[in-house]
């Protein structure tokens, strides 16, 4: 049976309260940022006491690097574990995944302690997103799989980025950039008879930002 909760409202919510701080979190930190969010704001979204919240999260800190890891803890399986396309289609899908601003990137603008286990949490993904890049490319035959790993990281982290200050999708631009550097990367003899060299980005799925992919 689902914990009942009293709220600062007197509203009996059968919802657990750990799960309505972290929807609320989610909402407050995409909408207004982290910076801007109080614990206060926080607790009235959620409708939880502040002691309830305290006792799930110690600090707003640890609430920030929960709220990172739930993002995208298998890191886009939705694009690198479809056996349906290719290594290098699989490579292109990961510009179809459109979140509005990147948490990570989020996290790491608005946090300037490179300690704080947010700044912690985005950096270990962002590294494991290039891994999982890095290792696709070597199933593709790149000659250089680190490097175009690193390079289609960069991409992505920059389309998102330009994407949230021109408010408008820039993912398209950056897809067809990563083809010319995926073509460039792998040896004509590496490409599956039938492949289509030149297919360009929407082989994946358009998800939503947060697991939200939209979500990342």
């Amino acid at each position: 049976m689902t914990e009942l909760e009293k709220g600062p409202r007197g509203l009996r919510r059968g919802r657990g309260a750990r799960e309505r701080i972290l929807s609320a979190s989610q909402q407050l930190f995409r909408d207004q940022g982290i910076n801007c969010t109080g614990m206060d704001q926080l607790c009235a979204v959620a409708e939880v006491s502040k002691r309830t919240l305290y006792q799930h999260f110690p600090g707003k800190d640890e609430l920030i690097a929960e709220h990172l890891r739930r993002f995208d803890p298998d890191i886009l399986p939705e694009v690198f574990d479809r056996a349906d396309l290719t290594p290098r289609e699989r490579l292109l899908a990961a510009f179809d995944i459109h979140p509005p601003l990147c948490p990570f990137i989020a996290a790491a603008v608005e946090i300037h302690d490179p300690g704080h286990p947010a700044r912690v949490y985005a950096r270990d993904y962002k590294k494991a997103l290039a891994a999982r890049l890095t290792e696709t490319a070597r199933e593709a035959g790149a000659t250089n799989p680190e490097q175009l790993g690193e390079q289609l990281a960069l991409l992505l982290d920059g389309a998102s980025a330009r994407s949230r200050v021109l408010n408008t999708s820039t993912f398209s631009t950056a897809a067809a950039m990563a083809a010319v550097l995926i073509d460039n990367a792998i040896p004509t003899a590496a490409v599956p008879p039938g492949a289509d060299r030149h297919l360009s980005a929407g082989t994946g799925p358009r998800a939503g930002c947060g697991g939200e992919l939209s979500r990342r």
